[in-house]
């Protein structure tokens, strides 16, 4: 009987776990933890780091489990997301919804009383862009919807920076800058390999409207970018030169990985430049810490 209800609750926190797209708020979580540490050249308190980045957590997954419930039939689709929870019945939609909105407030109360009002409404903001603007209008609407929302989902950086200082400043606005210009290239990789599935839906994703080939040069584009961008913070005296060189070792592989998208057909060589994306922002954002406790420490 205890093994029964073991193997019960694991499978719910399963799917809470994919509602809340636990990967994806992973890595959002450790650009708040970069952007908080960034904001200050003292220790940020431990409880604070503690309550902000499970507030802010909680909010990310309620915007995840309401694009989930706002899309499952889009998700019945599509070969890439029919397996997930609402789509197999493994889950009502009411409790979905529940699931969501407790998330939600819970998140914003901590935010609120952990850190500062400021960090609490663009939390907030974020959620409204990226749960209904974006997955509700932009994404249906739109070819340019990656680019728009893609807004909502570089804030978190910035949420951190917020949570320390109270105040927008130009190093969390370059944060969020570098995640906005990340955006297309990251999800249009994606797009290109799972081509098929966003005929089926009518969605107007860049390779549905523009083609693959139009699709590939944008990502390659984007990258070129992205690898001026990603250097303001050694530009303005952010980060020094660990970051640098770094950063030009990162965007290296980027443009190579994109470069040689730009020449394959394979899917898998889109998958490639989609994980390669998921990387990069990861020690993008790593390096950025190293190179500031370096920094703080000499």
């Amino acid at each position: 009987m205890l093994k029964n209800f073991a193997t019960r609750l694991l499978c719910k926190t399963l799917i809470y776990l994919e509602l809340g797209k636990w990967r994806v708020t992973c890595l959002m979580l450790i650009t708040v933890w970069v952007g908080m540490s960034l904001a200050t050249t003292k220790p940020v308190s431990w409880l604070l780091n503690l309550f902000t980045l499970i507030g802010i957590g909680l909010v990310a997954v309620s915007a995840g489990a309401l694009n989930h419930l706002l899309e499952y039939r889009l998700d019945s689709l599509m070969h890439r997301t029919e397996r997930r929870p609402l789509p197999r019945g493994k889950i009502s939609a009411k409790h979905v919804s529940l699931f969501s909105l407790t998330a939600s407030l819970s998140g914003l109360i901590l935010i609120r009383y952990s850190s500062n009002s400021l960090t609490c409404f663009l939390s907030f903001l974020s959620l409204f862009v990226y749960a209904f603007l974006y997955t509700l209008y932009l994404k249906k609407h739109t070819v340019q919807n990656i680019v728009i929302g893609g807004l909502a989902g570089a804030t978190p950086p910035l949420l951190g920076w917020t949570a320390v200082t109270g105040t927008i400043e130009p190093g969390g606005l370059i944060l969020v800058l570098i995640i906005f210009i990340w955006t297309p290239p990251h999800f249009w990789s994606l797009a290109v390999a799972r081509h098929t599935d966003y005929l089926k839906t009518n969605l107007p994703m860049l390779p549905v409207t523009h083609g693959i080939t139009f699709t590939k040069q944008q990502i390659f584009l984007y990258t070129l970018l992205l690898s001026g961008i990603s250097l303001l913070p050694f530009s303005i005296g952010m980060s020094g030169y660990f970051y640098l060189i770094a950063a030009v070792l990162l965007n290296s592989g980027f443009i190579v990985a994109t470069a040689n998208l730009l020449k394959q057909t394979k899917p898998s060589t889109a998958i490639k430049t989609f994980h390669y994306s998921n990387f990069y922002l990861l020690m993008l954002f790593a390096c950025l810490f190293m190179d500031h406790s370096l920094m703080r420490n000499i």
